[in-house]
């Protein structure tokens, strides 16, 4: 299944590919914005996780 992220990636490919098809900036630039919010979420929750194995292999250690 695909995540939000991704969903918010391709989402944003597909407009900015219409965009750009068109000559439409306006929709061309939605479809930047869409594709860097999906990456800063995949970013956050990456980071999220490697913040949980490092608490959780410290606590291992205990």
């Amino acid at each position: 299944m695909m995540g939000e992220n991704a969903m918010d990636k391709a989402k944003g490919k597909a407009k900015e590919m219409l965009g750009q098809a068109t000559g439409n900036e306006r929709m061309k630039s939605e479809g930047k914005v869409d594709q860097a919010k999906g990456k800063a979420r995949e970013t956050a929750d990456d980071m999220r996780d490697r913040a949980e194995g490092a608490r959780d292999s410290l606590r291992d250690d205990e």
